[in-house]
């Protein structure tokens, strides 16, 4: 089995990088906050999609946080999906990306440090707000990034 590297590593390869981040930006602005819309009005979550209420220690609005750290975590992705294929396999390997690896860092780094209980507290509605938001997300950057590609001109 060869493995073919992505589109985006190729003659601009000081740009890939960059790409990445926007695309996982981008990813968190449009299905992950999305995947959250829908979640609240189907009643599972409370969450506030496109919420605006400071955060951090720079009180930046809560979705360009989110955002922020959506495109460092695009680079990630980026680095583990360069060498995937263009298949079938791709989309389902972007949605798990998402599932998992940004599920378990927020429920066993970022939920201890800010004080609270890690997997979501053991609540059911937390734990699949968590799942689908940052699946809806991985999709999303997988999606973004092969547009992109595209958009490049590499396919």
């Amino acid at each position: 089995m060869s493995v073919t590297p992505s589109a985006l590593e190729t003659k601009n390869s000081g740009m890939h990088w960059f790409v990445a981040f926007i695309a996982g930006f981008l990813a968190v602005l449009i299905f992950h906050q999305l995947a959250l819309w829908a979640l609240t009005a189907a009643g599972i979550t409370q969450g506030a999609p496109y919420s605006i209420r400071p955060v951090g220690p720079f009180a930046v609005p809560r979705v360009l946080s989110a955002a922020f750290w959506g495109g460092v975590w695009g680079i990630v992705f980026y680095f583990f999906s360069r060498r995937w294929r263009f298949d079938s396999a791709y989309w389902l390997k972007a949605l798990a990306f998402g599932m998992i690896f940004p599920t378990l860092v927020a429920w066993f780094v970022v939920a201890p440090l800010k004080g609270l209980p890690v997997v979501a507290g053991g609540k059911l509605n937390g734990i699949v707000t968590g799942l689908c938001v940052n699946a809806a997300w991985g999709l999303g950057t997988g999606i973004l990034l092969r547009l992109f590609s595209r958009w490049r001109g590499n396919s």
